[in-house]
């Protein structure tokens, strides 16, 4: 019998995370791993967007001040399961949100786009 291919499916995110205002410093550190994340899913980082420490909306752990930090990228179908794991796992990361923009991408437009 006769089957098609599996076709692979990517699709676009962008995620807003908060990082502990007590490690700010190590925020590289937690930028790096994400990426990590997403190219191991055969994804990539469109963009990275500092927005800095700013206050919160409401205290979180008795803290009201946190890193912001903006990112969009591409990747499997899995891929923000794995995030999500992530976030909840690493205590530098005290509020996160992932929406997906796109569907269906193409990661080759996407990468012209990033490096255009």
């Amino acid at each position: 019998m006769f089957e098609l291919p599996k076709v692979k499916r990517f699709r676009k995110w962008e995620t807003l995370f908060i990082i502990h205002p007590d490690f700010v410093e190590q925020r590289q550190d937690v930028i790096n791993k994400i990426k990590e994340i997403v190219e191991s899913k055969e994804g990539g980082v469109l963009k990275i967007d500092e927005w800095g420490l700013r206050k919160l909306a409401y205290p979180i752990e008795k803290k009201t001040h946190g890193f912001y930090v903006l990112m969009e990228f591409f990747g499997l179908a899995e891929l923000p399961k794995e995030l999500e794991n992530f976030f909840r796992i690493d205590e530098r990361v005290i509020r996160f949100i992932i929406v997906k923009l796109e569907d269906r991408v193409n990661p080759e437009d996407l990468k012209e786009v990033a490096n255009g």
